[in-house]
């Protein structure tokens, strides 16, 4: 699934080709894709026409579109969906389920989503915390490249879980935007394995952990983004190459590049976590 740093590699592709056009037709090509928009099709193709798009703007995962009324165009990626900046007239995708099309006659906007676990809706805006987010939003922590991002209540939420230290990574509520790749690749940097319990971290450790997973997104994002295959591309629909930057994210069975041990895969949440069994040792139960 698209984490931070692909999700905002989108959204900087979004500012720059479709920012201040107005859309003057919306196609729906499979309803699923707009599930979350309960009025339907219909409804989805009207709140939308007629409307300019004043900026694109994303919290974690989630990326919308700022519209010239209380509304945003609310996407998320899921597993592979994408938002394609197309030519008119170039040859649909096969997995085409939505098309917005501008006033000014120029690139449309394709959502291609495979497998469909994605979507769009159109949402009305809150104000949460001095931010103004669409209502299903809401619920979602600052990221850590959020200029509010506040790391000290961050470390202190953490510190009052009991639950794994990955398992909080990947709380959004709690920390946008990180995922499985970025976790594991932040908890290397800071030497810390997935199992150990937040109530057992020290409190420099925490802010060195949330400072790892704020260097490595920002090298990520450098790079494009992580593309281990077609499903996650920008909106040019080219790949990011941070996937060779990776220290143990997929990397089982290969040295690591700290001690040279070979990296281990464990299972975690129906997933893997990828660790070092020198670098992060598996905490002690006792």
């Amino acid at each position: 699934m698209p984490e931070l740093p692909e999700v905002e590699t989108v959204r900087r592709g979004l500012d720059e080709h479709v920012v201040g056009r107005t859309v003057a037709h919306v196609e729906v090509f499979h309803p699923r894709s707009i599930r979350r928009h309960l009025p339907g099709a219909v409804d989805f193709a009207t709140r939308l026409m007629g409307r300019r798009i004043e900026g694109f703007a994303r919290r974690g995962k989630y990326l919308w579109a700022e519209l010239d009324s209380a509304d945003a165009m609310l996407a998320h990626l899921g597993m592979s969906g994408q938002l394609l900046v197309q030519p008119v007239g170039a040859p649909d995708q096969v997995h085409l389920r939505v098309r917005l099309r501008f006033a000014d006659e120029g690139p449309e906007l394709r959502f291609v989503d495979q497998r469909t676990f994605g979507g769009l809706s159109v949402e009305e805006l809150t104000e949460v915390d001095g931010a103004t987010v669409p209502v299903p939003v809401a619920h979602i922590g600052r990221d850590p490249m959020d200029p509010a991002f506040d790391p000290e209540a961050v470390v202190k939420a953490m510190r009052r879980k009991r639950t794994e230290v990955k398992r909080a990574l990947l709380d959004q509520n709690l920390v946008s935007g990180i995922g499985n790749i970025y976790a594991d690749e932040a908890l290397w940097r800071a030497r810390l394995h997935w199992a150990r319990p937040t109530d057992r971290l020290s409190a420099p450790k925490a802010r060195e952990l949330l400072a790892a997973a704020t260097e490595v997104m920002g090298e990520a994002l450098h790079a494009g983004g992580t593309s281990f295959d077609a499903l996650y591309v920008n909106t040019n629909g080219e790949s990011g190459y941070f996937d060779r930057s990776l220290a143990v994210y997929g990397q089982e069975g290969l040295p690591c590049p700290r001690c040279g041990r070979p990296i281990r895969r464990e299972p975690f949440m129906n997933r893997s976590s990828f660790s070092c069994p020198r670098c992060q040792p598996r905490p002690r139960t006792t």
